[in-house]
């Protein structure tokens, strides 16, 4: 193989030394945009604000049925299907730029215009469920850029036994604090209008 060729891994793929070779310096929102679109096997790519490039790989089935029991739970509660969007990119600001963040589900009290990156101006509650390696991103990173974003609440939901759900919500101050914690089975025999201001 020529040092001009990408290299590809024994699955087809092009390995990560190749990939780099043909990122751009600095990757915009538009450049993730067209990585999401391009990418045939279902990851996830997202920018920070400070323009770290994150690959999530697809979401498994039980990653999938969370998803669908808490959309199903919106949706019974009588929110529109309009302002409850699962993978909607968000446009997260920062000082050094924009970063875009796609979060499991958002929910929205109009809906939002049609956008790959959507501002969270409107935006009442993210939910990101937890998967394998993902953690520290969860439960650390985003809570920091959702906060400083200004998403009003924010909702973490583990991949443990009781798939803990953590309902964090925005303070005074630009950050958050834990308002609750508990089973998803609990969470979902109330209405959300219990938790969402």
């Amino acid at each position: 193989m020529s040092s001009s060729s990408p290299a590809v891994t024994y699955d087809g793929h092009m390995s990560a030394e190749a990939v780099g070779m043909h990122m751009p310096a600095v990757v915009t929102l538009d450049d993730v945009a067209a990585m999401n679109a391009a990418d045939a096997n279902g990851h996830r790519y997202e920018t920070s604000p400070e323009g770290v490039l994150s690959v999530m790989p697809p979401p498994d089935s039980e990653h999938a049925m969370i998803a669908s029991r808490l959309f199903a739970w919106f949706i019974m509660a009588g929110w529109p299907a309009e302002q409850v969007l699962q993978v909607a990119g968000l446009r997260i600001p920062g000082p050094s730029g924009d970063g875009g963040r796609i979060p499991d589900m958002s929910v929205w009290r109009k809906p939002p215009p049609r956008a790959v990156w959507l501002t969270v101006t409107d935006t009442a509650l993210v939910i990101e469920i937890v998967s394998p390696g993902s953690e520290a991103m969860d439960s650390v990173t985003k809570v920091l850029e959702y906060a400083s974003a200004g998403v009003p609440q924010y909702w973490v939901v583990e991949r443990d036994g009781p798939q803990t759900v953590t309902l964090h919500r925005r303070t005074g101050q630009g950050g958050y604090e834990e308002r609750a914690r508990m089973p998803l089975a609990w969470l979902l025999q109330t209405s959300p209008d219990d938790h969402i201001d």
